[in-house]
């Protein structure tokens, strides 16, 4: 098997589980946030509050073809971030949700974290994969 054509069976097993793990990665985002502001933790809160990052994040993962290489940190991963973050706040605003300076920070910083993390935690264990079969 080439390594383009491991690469390539790698990316097919890995997507689904990658992108489930960002959209889960929003919502838990979403969690924190509503909790540390004292507004509950309902599922329908949580889901509403979480919705504008979750499109965003899709629109993202499409507008990079992330499906591809999902677990890429560059230029992948940083696009999702990047576009999760600006098209989330935008869509945002745009149902009139709040978007003050500092929400703007900490989902930057956060969801930074949480969807760069992961990738460098998919990255890791792909090459220590790779090292023992190697």
């Amino acid at each position: 098997m080439t390594d383009t054509t491991s690469r390539t069976d790698a990316a097919v097993r890995t997507w689904p589980r990658v992108l489930a793990l960002d959209l889960v990665l929003i919502v838990v985002f979403a969690a924190l946030g509503r909790q540390s502001h004292e507004h509950g933790l309902t599922l329908p809160g949580i889901l509403a509050t979480a919705l504008p990052f979750l499109l965003a994040c899709l629109l993202s993962w499409a507008a990079v073809r992330a499906w591809r290489r999902p677990a890429q940190l560059w230029p992948a991963g940083v696009v999702i971030w990047l576009g999760t973050v600006a098209a989330g706040l935008a869509i945002r605003a745009l149902a009139g949700g709040g978007t003050a300076v500092s929400f703007q920070v900490v989902t930057l910083a956060v969801l930074g974290v949480f969807l760069l993390g992961q990738r460098t935690v998919w990255t890791a264990a792909a090459r220590r994969r790779h090292r023992a079969i190697h």
